[in-house]
C-alpha cells in the first residue's frame, strides 16, 4: 500500500483538527495502493464483502476508485493536480462485521 488517508491517524495533516472537531473519525477512508491502476482493479474484484459503488447512501461496504466514480469526469492530469493517484480506492464502512471486512481488504491486499 502507497498511502492511506484516515484523520484519525496521527500521521494525518488534518488529524489535530479532527480530534478537536469530531467525537470520532467516521467510516470513511481511501487508501492509494503500490501499482497503478491495474492493481485497483484486481483489488476490487477481489473483495467478497464490499459494494462497487460511489454513493454514500448505503449502510453496506462501498469502495471505489475516483478515477472512475465521483471524479470520472476530470482527466488524469486533472486529478493528478488535485492529488488524487489514480491507484486510489475510497472505502465507506458499512454495518458488516469489522473483522470479516478486516480479512476481506487483508485478503484482497494479499493477492495483488
Amino acid at each position: 500500500m502507497a498511502d492511506v488517508f484516515y484523520p484519525g491517524l496521527t500521521t494525518h495533516p488534518g488529524h489535530e483538527i479532527a480530534q478537536q472537531q469530531m467525537t470520532g473519525f467516521g467510516g470513511i477512508m481511501s487508501f492509494a495502493l503500490d501499482g497503478g491502476y491495474d492493481h485497483v482493479k484486481k483489488l476490487l474484484t477481489t473483495l467478497k464483502l464490499v459494494h462497487l459503488a460511489a454513493s454514500l447512501g448505503s449502510v453496506s461496504t462501498l469502495a471505489g476508485p475516483p478515477r472512475t466514480t465521483s471524479h470520472v469526469e476530470l482527466t488524469e492530469a486533472q486529478r493528478k493536480l488535485l492529488g488524487i493517484p489514480e491507484s486510489l480506492i475510497r472505502y465507506s464502512v458499512g454495518i458488516e462485521n469489522v473483522d470479516d471486512l478486516l480479512q476481506d481488504l487483508e485478503e484482497a491486499l494479499k493477492s495483488l
